[in-house]
């Protein structure tokens, strides 16, 4: 059981609103909003003219829309200043230390929201478990297990050497709390810049006396993730911005971390140096980016206040960087801005002390990009615009409309429109007594029998369905992982009849994650048709059910299946394997084989050992997953439509004095009319 400690608030808090600057980065998420409030305007009508069970579910799907909150993940090279832009993102030009060595070491979410959170956490750090540390301490990280299986025993050591040193460093700052603090949380009731410096930052100094140190990187070593609340009344919706340590990790330890935290967003922002741009030097973030949509992956390139001539230069950089994704395979289509994190936080503390060169190339940059306009340091509104960050929201506010946004709205508007369905067959229960008198009564016991039937069936199909479809794609994993394994042994045997063992081979394994990506996206689009069959499915069973118990007369009536579950991006394909690396380590083991056999034998056990954890990987959690998704999504419609009926049973057994006080049975017409006009206005705002 995960402990936490708990610190009580203060009134330290470093983080200012930016209102002003703010305002116009997010009037693309204004077509959104009005149909949010709109969808919450119809749960508030649906929860007035309904009946206690609709009043609950209605509160439900406020919830929903309540706890949408769209995430970005942000990952970049070294120094190309990616968390000053997230300090800029978040108008907090201090919080989160950007000029430290080394650098960002942990994932931290920063939530930002339009409510405050008076009284709640407002940070919170959670250190590694005991499994976690162990595997780090033991193998040292995936460092350690890929050079252990290469027989890199120089490589082994001084891996374990330098987790030694860490843990030296870790003990010296923690003393004998080290160990416990594996597995806990430290909720905090304030944050500010020194606070998540202990926690975020990995510094090589501390105070001799460990039990009050509070100096950098304190419990950097041990801390797994943070996460910080952040009230700002600009933002419309609560927004995730999420920092990661980037993909260099000594140890690969919080690659795995990195992975998990672009595979649940919906949006990846690539942080680029104006310096360095992107070269095959880059490969892990473009095989990262390269197994993500191309429409969910923003490439941001930072520093363009440090370049001579931005308006001559940024054009070259652009095709640089288009240049090296078609190289290698990278995504095409995606989006590349250009700005300044410099810029930008100048603009949030309105410093006018800008350095000569920066003041220089914003000169010559606004020349390019708004032309005409008044530029100084003095001058926020067009410092601000021209550092690229409302350029960089107005692409981010875009993806949140077409993508999660637009799916919270259509999967709440949906489930909206099905209980506007309960209700007009209750009400068209109550004018039917009234106008015909009795008619034979809702067989609440049957209609049990009904439900458990539908949700044993469809249960059934689901499993039948994903079970066929998911052998299939293992099959295809299994192939393609075999089918290079045995290219890969081929073409070293071929380097040896014609090089001999003088020449170091290499070997791309690209093609091995295009098979398994395209294997994944197969399965992905067979795993949504089986889906979408499904619904419809369900959903016609219960319309047929409605019009066999005589529940609605509207002939155009029809219960509405739920939006499909996501799928989500195969980013484990983008994990660092042996062929990637050619390091030092791989010449030395290649030196050590004796023989052709050899070679061929224990290459190709090696790689296996690297290529079937990344195939298990899909076949397990990806694939697990979607099905698990299927069938959760399944469920909760048949759940809700289940409610639906048992409350409608329950209804029609009540009595007229009962269903009066209930529904106001005098005004039946004009309920019925404010539920067709509140269909109508639902099936608008569903996608």
């Amino acid at each position: 059981m995960t402990d936490t400690l708990k610190i009580a608030p203060t009134d330290a808090d470093p983080a200012r609103d930016y209102g002003p600057l703010a305002k116009a980065c997010f009037s693309r998420l204004t077509p959104m909003m009005q149909k949010l409030s709109a969808l919450r305007d119809v749960l508030s009508d649906l929860s007035g003219i309904g009946d206690p069970d609709t009043a609950q579910a209605v509160a439900a799907l406020s919830q929903k829309l309540d706890d949408m909150e769209p995430t970005v993940t942000m990952i970049g090279q070294v120094k190309a200043g990616k968390t000053s832009l997230v300090n800029a993102m978040v108008g907090a030009p201090d919080l989160l230390p950007a000029d430290v060595n080394p650098w960002t070491s942990v994932v931290t979410s920063l939530h930002l929201n339009p409510d405050p959170r008076d009284g709640e956490t407002q940070a919170r750090f959670r250190f590694f478990n005991r499994d976690e540390w162990e595997k780090l301490v033991v193998n040292g990280g995936r460092m350690g297990e890929l050079a252990g299986r290469a027989g890199a025993e120089n490589e082994v050591e001084k891996v374990q050497r330098q987790i030694a040193e860490m843990q030296e460093k870790s003990r010296r700052r923690l003393g004998r709390k080290f160990e416990l603090l594996l597995g806990q949380n430290h909720d905090y009731g304030y944050f500010d810049s020194q606070l998540i410096e202990r926690y975020v930052c990995l510094g090589d100094d501390f105070e001799d006396d460990h039990e009050t140190s509070k100096t950098q990187g304190r419990f950097a070593d041990i801390t797994r993730s943070a996460q910080l609340f952040l009230h700002r009344p600009s933002v419309p919706i609560p927004l995730c911005i999420r920092d990661t340590p980037g993909v260099n990790d000594t140890f690969m330890v919080r690659e795995q971390i990195t992975i998990r935290a672009i595979r649940e967003s919906r949006t990846c922002i690539v942080v680029l140096s104006a310096h360095q741009a992107l070269s095959s030097v880059d490969m892990a973030l473009i095989r990262l980016i390269s197994n993500v949509k191309s429409r969910e992956v923003i490439i941001f390139v930072n520093r363009i206040d440090e370049l001579s001539d931005p308006a001559a230069q940024v054009p070259e950089i652009r095709e640089s960087i288009l240049h090296t994704l078609r190289e290698c395979q990278g995504p095409s289509d995606v989006q590349i801005l250009f700005g300044s994190a410099y810029w930008a936080n100048k603009a949030l503390t309105g410093a006018a002390d800008m350095d000569m060169e920066s003041a220089s190339a914003l000169e010559n940059w606004a020349a390019a990009e708004r032309p005409g306009a008044v530029v100084s340091p003095e001058n926020r509104e067009i410092l601000w615009d021209l550092s690229g960050v409302p350029a960089l929201f107005d692409a981010l506010c875009e993806r949140i409309v077409e993508g999660s946004g637009r799916e919270a709205i259509d999967r709440v508007a949906r489930s909206a429109r099905n209980l506007c369905g309960g209700l007009s067959a209750s009400n068209n229960i109550v004018m039917m007594r009234r106008q015909t008198g009795p008619r034979p009564r809702l067989d609440a016991a049957q209609i049990e029998g009904w439900i458990t039937e539908l949700q044993e069936l469809g249960t059934r199909v689901v499993h039948n369905k994903f079970n066929k479809i998911v052998a299939e794609f293992e099959t295809r994993v299994d192939r393609a992982n075999e089918s290079f394994l045995q290219r890969a042994t081929a073409a070293l045997i071929d380097h040896l009849d014609r090089f001999g063992d003088k020449k170091v081979w290499q070997y791309d394994p690209t093609g091995l994650r295009v098979l398994m990506r395209s294997a994944y996206q197969l399965f992905a689009k067979r795993a949504q048709s089986a889906v979408r069959e499904i619904l419809d499915a369900t959903a016609g069973e219960v319309t047929d059910l409605y019009r066999e118990l005589n529940l609605v007369v509207d002939p155009s009536f029809a219960v509405a299946p739920p939006s499909l579950p996501r799928i989500p991006p195969p980013v484990l394909l983008g994990q660092t394997i042996a062929l990637d690396m050619q390091g030092n380590w791989w010449t030395r083991w290649w030196r050590r084989r004796r023989g052709y056999e050899a070679f061929s034998d224990e290459f190709y056990q090696l790689i296996q050992a690297e290529t079937q954890p990344m195939a298990d990987g899909l076949k397990n959690d990806h694939a697990r997953q979607v099905t698990q998704a299927a069938l959760a999504t399944f469920q909760d419609f048949v759940a809700e439509q289940a409610q639906i009926l048992r409350t409608l049973a329950q209804q029609d057994s009540l009595g007229d004095e009962d269903i009066a006080a209930m529904f106001g049975v005098e005004s039946g017409e004009e309920r019925q009319a404010t539920l067709e006009d509140t269909i109508k206005t639902l099936e608008k705002l569903a996608a």
